[in-house]
């Protein structure tokens, strides 16, 4: 743990930590640094860089050699994770001076030298002087733990910051509770934005994001194609996960003073500067997410380009195996020595024991039951599987499961299916935010159906019961696409409407 000595309240912060984590207090290193966010090359050098490898050296935590160019290099190492406790500077303005032994290249990437405090910190064992363009991160696309990682010389650097610092002792304590408990509930990805050339591969990260969740039974919501982010009154009831993009500031549901996360979340969004501040709760991307109840959060201080990015599909995969926060994270990025922060408790393992987690007699079981089954029962026979699931689903009234086959059919244009099981989700939630949500996208297969007049039924009857909650915007914006479908001509054959019951 690496804490400003001359920032409040960052070494009573550092020993909350250790506390927390059991970790040896001399393990926690007081740094003399700027109070400034942003700061010089000269300044990370000198008061950061060379006094952490000094440190590195006395503490006998590296052991080193020396090479043939005179420079140091790395045997061995007992540190692999750095958190960054908050008070240390985030991010190196450009240097526009030559650096002694830099060696700038052509080009958007070669030729930049900005970077993240803890991006370059990463990097700190290689003793390199080159610190224009981005290094590439040995441990990227890793599938094992960083303790079996052969280069001994990568640090992974997470950083333990937010607007307050009541915020980073909640983040500590949430993560450390879900390790526990279970980080149980729903995960939102947002692909939804403006087709547009260049973004293929960001539509690709998230894509792939939902499949996985399937297999390991955790409901998600994924917001595509349509243009626009989840809107601000959506029902995004019981978040534990966020994957999103492509907005340059927070938006949406995040946006609300009554929204929260569940304790334990992880939140992404994919945008440049998404992490420019960790200071202001309602700047960019992190410090809001975190502000709003996220435990952890990855983003970027400068312009990274999007290949450069961490990839929210990896870093998903890896948490869903049970990799820490840090592992995940630095597993799921190419580049360092670059723009890139991750922000969170770098131990936290969200995913580690799932399985064996008891979600006791306080919390409802319909999470961990719906990944019981999916974790014994899933198949690639979406057909064989879903039925299956359905029956269980049903005898169990477990509604979250409910809700999720039916998204699953409606992606795959069984939109008959998925009315008949959005039909009953509706009837099966209790909560008025689940139950609005359930209108929405049943209102929306019924639009797939070309039977709007279905949908329109059902959002109207919403919209006189619970006019005055916070969805009632979205559900009139709904109102207004689904009475923009032309109305069956006269003689035809359409199904009459049911009268709709709803019940809140």
């Amino acid at each position: 743990m690496v804490y400003n000595k001359t920032a409040p309240d960052a070494a009573e912060l550092a020993r909350f930590y250790a506390q927390k984590r059991g970790i040896a207090s001399d393990h926690i290193v007081g740094l003399t640094c700027s109070l400034a966010e942003e700061i010089s090359r000269d300044e990370y050098d000198s008061t950061i860089a060379n006094r952490l490898r000094e440190i590195f050296k006395a503490k006998k935590w590296w052991t080193t050699r020396e090479t043939e160019d005179h420079r140091d290099a790395i045997m061995t190492t007992s540190i692999r994770f750095v958190a960054l406790i908050k008070g240390m500077p985030l991010k190196i303005r450009a240097a526009l001076e030559p650096y002694p032994g830099d060696r700038r290249g052509v080009g958007p990437i070669a030729d930049r030298n900005e970077s993240s405090v803890d991006s370059e910190l990463a990097t700190l064992g290689y003793f390199s002087p080159q610190i224009s363009g981005a290094v590439n991160n040995p441990y990227f696309k890793s599938f094992k733990p960083i303790d079996q990682l052969e280069d001994p010389a990568l640090l992974l650097v997470c950083r333990l910051d937010a607007p307050t610092v009541a915020t980073v002792k909640q983040m500590i304590v949430d993560s450390i509770s879900a390790e526990k408990n279970g980080l149980w509930g729903r995960a939102y990805v947002d692909s939804a934005h403006a087709p547009s050339a260049g973004y293929e591969i960001g539509d690709r990260w998230l894509s792939e994001i939902p499949p996985e969740l399937h297999k390991v039974g955790i409901p998600v919501v994924f917001h595509s194609p349509v243009p626009g982010l989840f809107p601000e009154g959506y029902p995004m009831s019981d978040c534990a996960l966020y994957y999103g993009w492509y907005s340059q500031n927070v938006f949406g549901p995040f946006t609300r003073p009554d929204f929260h996360f569940v304790p334990g979340a992880i939140a992404v969004h994919i945008y440049s500067f998404s992490a420019g501040t960790l200071r202001d709760r309602n700047a960019n991307w992190v410090g809001p997410l975190l502000s709003h109840g996220a435990a952890a959060s990855v983003g970027n201080v400068y312009e990274p380009y999007l290949q450069l990015t961490t990839d929210p599909s990896i870093l998903n995969d890896r948490l869903l195996h049970g990799f820490t926060f840090a592992e995940s994270a630095y597993s799921a990025t190419d580049a360092l020595s670059w723009m890139g922060v991750m922000v969170g408790d770098p131990l936290y393992r969200p995913y580690l024991n799932w399985i064996q987690i008891d979600s006791g007699p306080l919390k409802p079981s319909n999470w961990k039951s719906y990944h019981d089954y999916a974790a014994r029962n899933f198949s690639d026979n979406a057909a064989q599987y879903r039925s299956a699931a359905r029956q269980a689903a049903s005898r169990a009234r477990n509604c979250p499961m409910i809700e999720d086959l039916g998204l699953m059919e409606a992606g795959d244009g069984h939109f008959a299916a998925a009315t008949s099981l959005f039909g009953q989700a509706r009837t099966c939630y209790s909560t008025r935010d689940d139950i609005l949500r359930v209108i929405m996208e049943e209102a929306n297969v019924w639009n797939k159906l070309n039977k709007p007049k279905r949908g329109l039924d059902l959002v109207r009857t919403a919209l006189r019961i619970a006019g005055d909650a916070p969805a009632a915007p979205v559900l009139r914006q709904v109102e207004d696409e689904l009475r923009g479908q032309p109305a069956p001509s006269p003689g035809s054959s359409a199904t009459p409407t049911p009268k709709v019951r709803i019940k809140f």
